[in-house]
C-alpha cells in the first residue's frame, strides 16, 4: 500500500509538471507555425485550460493521497510542506483558471476578437498584454512550486 501510494503521487507530480514544462513549446510551435496570431492563440488558450484542469484534479489528488500517506506512516517525515507546496500550486492555477484567463478573454473580445488587430496602445490591448504577462509569472510560480514539491517528497 505504501508503495502504491508513493508512487501514484510521483506520477500525478511528473503529470502536471510535465505539462508545466511542455506547454511553452506547445505555445511556441503554435505561434511558430500558424500564421494567423490570433488562430494561435486560440489554441494555447484552449491547451492552457485543458493544463489548468489537469492540474486541479492532479492537484487535489496529490493532496489527498499525502494526506493518506501521512495517516499510513508511508513517510518518515510530515507530510505538511508538500501539502503546503501542492496547495499553491492549486491556488495559482486556479487563480489564472477563474480570473486571469476570463479576463484576458473579456479585453480580446473588447477590442473586437484579435487582440493584434488592434493599435498597440489600444486600452483594452494593454490591460489584455499585462495580464498576459501575469499569466505568464502564475506558470512559472507553479513551476517552482511543483519542484520543490519534488524536492520536499524526494527527501524522504
Amino acid at each position: 500500500m505504501k508503495t502504491l501510494l508513493r508512487a501514484l503521487i510521483l506520477l500525478l507530480i511528473t503529470l502536471w509538471l510535465g505539462g508545466i514544462m511542455f506547454f511553452p513549446v506547445v505555445a511556441a510551435t503554435a505561434f511558430s507555425s500558424i500564421s494567423d496570431t490570433h488562430a494561435a492563440g486560440i489554441i494555447v488558450g484552449k491547451c492552457l485550460r485543458i493544463l489548468h484542469y489537469e492540474g486541479l484534479v492532479a492537484g487535489t489528488l496529490i493532496v489527498v493521497l499525502l494526506l493518506a500517506a501521512q495517516r499510513a506512516r508511508t513517510y518518515a517525515r510530515n507530510v505538511v510542506l508538500p501539502v503546503i507546496f501542492a496547495f499553491i500550486m492549486l491556488a495559482l492555477t486556479a487563480f489564472s483558471q477563474f480570473w486571469i484567463i476570463p479576463k484576458m478573454e473579456g479585453y480580446r473580445l473588447a477590442a473586437g476578437g484579435a487582440i493584434d488587430a488592434v493599435a498597440a496602445d489600444d486600452p483594452d490591448r494593454l490591460a489584455f498584454n499585462k495580464l498576459h504577462v501575469e499569466s505568464e509569472r502564475v506558470e512559472e510560480a507553479v513551476l517552482v512550486a511543483g519542484i520543490l514539491l519534488v524536492a520536499f517528497v524526494a527527501r524522504d
